[in-house]
């Protein structure tokens, strides 16, 4: 007898709901534990000052996968800046599905002609693995090594051409991290993305 297969549920809202994020927050914490995520009260800022775009992929009514990300309107690019796949669905293609879903709706939506994210430079197998999920589902690496002031890890700029005509240079990721940077800025210090 054939199986049935489940239907994926995608969801986009730039609206801040407690509730539903009630029902997000364990798959983001399995993948961001406190000290490698943004505090919930964060969070609920970027929503409350439309900076942020929350992205949940539901089976059976249960998230299990979400996504948070930022439009630079003026530029035309989005920051991915959190993507998490419950742990007992990973290795099956679901990342991947949700990449493609983000960057079909970042084109057609937002107009947006990449889309940009920040990986840990520091040589571990578990960042290696990282990169090589990125670079899997279509995502150029950076050669240069961002430092920030404000935490000890430092990052390689990574992006997504949605547009032919977007071609930033390979090796110098300073650029993506205006883009980037801003967004931190925005998220952690107020104001608008725009």
């Amino acid at each position: 007898m054939p199986t049935s297969k489940m239907t994926i549920d995608y969801r986009v809202t730039s609206k801040w709901d407690e509730n539903f994020w009630r029902e997000v927050e364990p798959v983001y914490r399995e993948a961001f534990p406190e000290h490698r995520g943004k505090s919930v009260g964060v969070i609920r800022r970027m929503f409350e000052r439309k900076l942020s775009e929350l992205h949940t992929w539901s089976e059976a009514g249960h998230v299990i996968a979400m996504a948070l990300t930022s439009t630079d309107r003026q530029a035309h690019v989005l920051v991915l800046d959190y993507l998490a796949v419950q742990a007992s669905r990973r290795g099956r293609g679901l990342g991947r599905h949700c990449v493609e879903a983000i960057s079909e709706w970042a084109a057609s939506s937002e107009r947006c002609k990449a889309i940009i994210i920040e990986v840990e430079a520091e040589k571990t197998e578990e960042n290696a693995e990282r990169i090589r999920f990125w670079q899997k589902t279509g995502f150029h690496l950076t050669s240069y090594v961002h430092p920030y002031i404000w935490v000890p890890e430092t990052y390689h700029a990574m992006f997504l051409p949605l547009d032919t005509a977007y071609k930033p240079d390979e090796e110098d990721g300073r650029p993506l991290f205006k883009f980037i940077t801003k967004y931190h800025e925005k998220a952690y210090r107020g104001g608008d993305i725009e």
